[in-house]
């Protein structure tokens, strides 16, 4: 049905209220403080969702359901060891925040083991997610491309831009509130692509069943119980019963309670209490929200008659979403639902934004002698600088990414799980073994990088083993380097 007037109307109206609403909504900043922890008062619903909608970038809105048409649902597995990371988090990470002030998850690690560690940490924050932001940005180029026929670049700059500018002013409190609304809008328009496609299937949901149960084929499974035929081949299948819980559970654990993009939220909150319950709200919604997904991915299935994406001349599982926007959506929906690719973006570009900026800031910049004695209005200044500059850093990084072979979530959480095997095992070595120092869990993070850097060069080991294989390198070397010290050595 194309893309009409109507639709650039709602696109176009919807970037604008955005930006406009977010930087309404976040009243004034008087301090660091106020611009990147919201003041430590905002409301634990609008945290959890404010979660939900910074982990559900453009790389669930598409390229999850194209996860299912292509295969099953096996996913489900690691959304469901994401619950079991979420809760662990609730009970073991956030105490240990809440006991002291923090400012940033690396903060923790600053006042356990010392100021270098805490700057070292954070720089590898930094790069991590600055090279996870760039792919996902990328990401939402694609269905925008497609869709509306701009170019890469220019879909990049306008979303970019967009979400920079409500960043940049408003702070936290903007991000935060715009989150949740976006999270409404793009949940929208996926659940009014569903009820469309069942609409046009003649048999309705039974449809959906008969095409994903035809030929033997079970796309509605959602446990994978094969160990393969060695400990080789089963580490590097992807999405095993075992791989899916443990990896999920690890990967979560790193994300919600090592890496500032969620943790700054966490800290946003008024209490332990109200942050405990901020994640398990987001536990509980993100699993249906995968779930929902997945099942998408299967009604477009049954929509396009059991046929593979490439059957249908695209590249990849990614492009069948937005092709079925393309031609199938109605005027007026089809702008609902790419408003909601935009809100998918938006919330995620937003919060790597304000993370990367305040791990600069406050973990960085704070402890130089420039940055000691700051009066809260040139601390305002500063972090909005930092804001600034890393806005243009991943809006230019964005437009570096140029494969759009493999699906991007995969890409995405490789990434992410290069080093977050590393951080969590570092967080362990400071939450759990009082004995170790800044010398040992130095070595250990070293080491838990190089495994990893070993890992993803010279084996096919699937993305959802890669955390727990880091954490545990970090802290057996942890512990090691602790074991064979001299004793009456002193602490580094």
């Amino acid at each position: 049905m194309g893309f009409a007037a109507i639709d650039y109307a709602i696109v176009i109206v919807y970037l604008i209220g955005v930006t406009v609403a977010g930087i309404i909504i976040s009243g004034r900043q008087r301090s660091s403080r106020d611009y990147f922890l919201g003041g430590k008062e905002m409301a634990w619903w609008s945290v959890g969702f404010s979660i939900v909608a910074s982990e559900t970038s453009t790389l669930t809105f598409i390229s999850i359901p194209g996860l299912a048409f292509k295969g099953n649902m096996f996913f489900l597995q690691l959304a469901v060891g994401y619950f079991v990371g979420r809760l662990l988090v609730s009970f073991i990470f956030i105490p240990a925040y809440y006991a002291g002030d923090l400012e940033t998850a690396y903060d923790f690690l600053g006042k356990r083991f010392g100021t270098w560690l805490r700057k070292f940490t954070s720089s590898v924050f930094i790069v991590t997610r600055v090279l996870a932001s760039g792919v996902r940005l990328f990401a939402t180029a694609i269905p925008v491309h497609l869709i509306t026929g701009l170019d890469y670049p220019t879909s990049i700059l306008i979303i970019g831009l967009f979400t920079l500018l409500y960043t940049y002013l408003g702070g936290l409190k903007a991000v935060v509130a715009m989150d949740v609304v976006q999270l409404f809008i793009y949940l929208g328009g996926a659940v009014a692509s569903m009820l469309l496609i069942l609409h046009h299937l003649p048999g309705g949901w039974s449809d959906v069943v008969r095409f994903a149960t035809a030929n033997g084929q079970n796309k509605f499974a959602m446990v994978n119980l094969d160990w393969g035929a060695g400990v080789w081949e089963f580490l590097s299948a992807p999405y095993t019963l075992l791989g899916g819980l443990l990896g999920g559970t690890f990967l979560t654990m790193a994300s919600h309670g090592t890496d500032q993009l969620l943790v700054q939220r966490l800290l946003g909150c008024r209490s332990k209490a109200e942050s405990q319950r901020a994640l398990i709200l987001d536990a509980s919604f993100i699993v249906i929200q995968f779930a929902f997904f997945l099942v998408l991915g299967l009604c477009l299935y049954a929509f396009y008659n059991g046929v593979t994406f490439q059957q249908l001349g695209l590249n990849t599982s990614d492009e069948v979403f937005p092709k079925f926007i393309i031609e199938n959506l109605p005027t007026g929906i089809a702008g609902l639902v790419v408003a909601g690719v935009l809100a998918s973006a938006m919330g995620t570009l937003s919060s790597s934004i304000s993370s990367l900026a305040s791990s600069t800031f406050l973990d960085l910049f704070k402890n130089t002698a420039r940055g000691r004695n700051l009066d809260p209005h040139k601390e305002i200044v500063w972090s909005r600088l930092f804001t600034l500059l890393w806005g243009i850093v991943l809006i230019g990084g964005a437009m570096l990414f140029t494969d759009t072979r493999n699906p991007v979530v995969e890409l995405g959480l490789k990434i992410a799980s290069f080093t977050y095997g590393g951080l969590l095992g570092t967080f362990f070595l400071g939450l759990l073994f009082p004995r170790t120092d800044q010398r040992d869990a130095t070595i250990g993070f070293m080491c838990g990088l190089l495994a990893m850097t070993l890992v993803l060069t010279m084996t096919t080991i699937d993305f959802t083993w890669h955390t727990l294989i880091g954490c545990a390198v970090t802290i057996g070397v942890g512990n090691l380097s602790h074991a064979i010290r001299p004793a009456g050595r002193a602490a580094s």
